[in-house]
């Protein structure tokens, strides 16, 4: 089967969808440059579209490109596929593509690392597995542990309030709340800079459908602790969530969790909580105490032009980093 990609410099635009991690909002607040199309196939009826940001290779003349964060994956976009709106769950003959039978030479690209989407099909093959993703899901039985259920009871019956608004419709005080329990909560952690963000960029991805912001107030009327859930791709994302620094000790972020999983079991909708940022980390030990089921996560890490890559790449292990050159 031979397909081909182009590069199309709309924004995603072509790649674009109904689905959070691939709506118009969040893909401008991601900085999100190009589409990247696939067409072709033997019966001419793969047609894929994937959001991507482009960008200069340090010390070259060369790009690469990366998807915006989260779970974009690749849109279904023609025969089989659902037009403007969601992905379909399936495609059609020829689906998973082989990358290696793609022409990528149209693009320019050096290399591109694909993001996909979590808990659809993966529509190319050789995808890497990474994260595992925790999930609770209103189909199989609730689990939490005790100490969580104690600490929840306790916070409620000392004052605490739970909130869960539309995105739209979250006021600018609560909005501000979040952002300083999001910013301080990535201090503490010695977050890379990449997971900093400016309060635009929370404002930008609030005024998208699909969208909630979950937080928990304190007696003393404070934003203790909160998260941003999105509806993409058939679940509802634990997506980006913080706690102040002040409130630290009320573990306010289980009221958070349970409030979104009891709004997932309202709306038939299984919570991705997501992983650690490393196997069996502290915060994936936390987040198994919430979740009923696993999810494997994918990405695919695509050479488009081999003698540029290795002409890019240092002699030395890039240690299993992609690219190799950004080692």
């Amino acid at each position: 089967m031979d397909c081909r990609a182009e590069l199309i410099g709309d924004r995603g635009e072509a790649a674009s969808s109904a689905d959070f991690f691939r709506s118009p909002r969040f893909l401008e607040a991601e900085g999100t440059t190009h589409s990247l199309r696939i067409t072709g196939g033997d019966d001419g009826t793969v047609e894929l579209a994937a959001p991507l940001v482009v960008r200069d290779i340090p010390d070259s003349d060369r790009f690469d490109a990366i998807s915006p964060y989260g779970y974009p994956g690749l849109r279904l976009t023609g025969p089989g596929g659902s037009g403007p709106g969601r992905s379909a769950p399936d495609g059609p003959p020829g689906i998973p593509v082989d990358p290696g039978e793609i022409d990528f030479s149209g693009t320019g690209l050096v290399t591109v690392f694909l993001r996909h989407a979590l808990g659809r099909p993966i529509p190319l093959t050789g995808a890497s597995p990474r994260n595992i993703c925790l999930l609770s899901d209103p189909d199989l039985p609730r689990k939490s542990r005790m100490s969580d259920r104690q600490q929840i009871r306790k916070n409620l019956k000392n004052g605490y309030e739970m909130k869960l608004v539309a995105g739209p419709d979250s006021g600018s005080d609560a909005r501000a709340g979040f952002f300083t329990a999001y910013t301080e909560t990535m201090r503490r952690t010695d977050a890379a800079e990449r997971y900093f963000f400016e309060a635009g960029y929370f404002d930008r991805i609030l005024g998208a459908d699909g969208t909630w912001l979950v937080s928990a107030r304190a007696p003393d009327g404070g934003i203790a602790a909160a998260s941003i859930a999105v509806l993409s791709d058939g679940l509802l994302h634990y997506y980006l969530s913080g706690t102040a620094d002040r409130y630290l000790r009320d573990s306010a972020m289980k009221n958070v969790i349970e409030a979104m999983i009891s709004f997932g079991d309202e709306t038939g909708l299984a919570v991705n909580l997501g992983g650690g940022i490393t196997p069996g980390d502290p915060l994936e030990e936390f987040k198994r105490g919430f979740a009923n089921r696993e999810e494997q996560w994918y990405t695919s890490e695509i050479v488009c032009d081999g003698d540029a890559c290795a002409e890019l790449t240092v002699a030395g292990d890039p240690g299993g980093f992609f690219p190799p050159y950004r080692a």
